[in-house]
């Protein structure tokens, strides 16, 4: 088997399983540990995979995306921690943006619901969440709806957005880096991501810290646009003092 070859091979299993471990890639390829090593460094190289200790997982690009329901499966504990803390800056806010996505899905359920509160979305899911809430006023975006995030696109969505002036949005993003700011692999979702932004006086991203040095293939944003940042605590400390000199704040949980 070519290198090649054996390097699509890790890419197929690192984007149906999430991860892949050393060892037992160099089991299944019959080839040493120092090999499988090799290929992940080169195709961490060309975007495709982000190293660990012992293994790698897939960046998400233009040709790959997880599902919401994949992303439910993922890293849950803490994606629970970011939501509560990343509904923490509510603060007086009034009208709010949710993202598509399953951390800003657990961000809308860990919002109060002991006041009223005007909430936008272009996620089915999210809307249904929050349908139910007494005080709670649900906004639902139209547009296409993708069938892999169960959020609505394209120019219905962003029209409708640019009619509001929003307090308060929280984004997620499917990579974040300094270089390359924010960054999804649709440009529709990115075009979403964008207007929202635009339309709201304050920024939130939350997102766990796998997140953080991958880029995808549309930016929407700036690391210097965001007022804050909530992430784990996964995310070392030097690493977060680093984007927090972007500007925003950055809160690890």
């Amino acid at each position: 088997m070519s290198a090649e070859e054996r390097q699509r091979q890790i890419v197929r299993a690192a984007r149906r399983s999430g991860s892949v471990d050393v060892s037992v890639l160099a089991a299944e390829l019959g080839v040493a540990k120092e090999t499988v090593r090799r290929d992940l460094r080169a195709l961490e190289d060309h975007g495709l995979v982000r190293r660990t200790h012992g293994g790698a997982y897939p960046v998400e690009s233009a040709g790959f995306e997880t599902t919401l329901a994949f992303r439910t499966t993922m890293h849950v504990p803490e994606k629970r921690r970011i939501a509560a803390a990343a509904a923490e800056q509510l603060g007086d806010a009034e009208t709010v943006f949710i993202d598509e996505g399953f951390t800003p899905q657990l961000i809308a359920e860990a919002l109060p619901k002991n006041r009223p509160l005007t909430v936008i979305t272009a996620s089915l899911s999210t809307a249904g969440t929050l349908a139910a809430s007494e005080n709670v006023t649900v906004l639902l975006l139209g547009g296409r709806v993708r069938a892999g995030t169960l959020a609505t696109v394209d120019h219905w969505t962003t029209r409708m957005l640019a009619g509001f002036v929003i307090d308060l949005a929280y984004i997620g993003a499917n990579g974040i880096s300094r270089e390359h700011g924010l960054t999804t692999p649709d440009p529709a979702v990115s075009e979403v991501k964008a207007q929202a932004m635009r339309a709201s006086r304050r920024t939130v991203f939350a997102g766990v810290h796998t997140k953080f040095g991958a880029a995808s293939f549309c930016r929407f944003a700036g690391v210097g646009d965001l007022e804050s940042i909530v992430t784990g605590v996964q995310l070392p400390a030097s690493e977060a003092h680093r984007y927090s000199l972007r500007g925003p704040q950055v809160i690890r949980v």
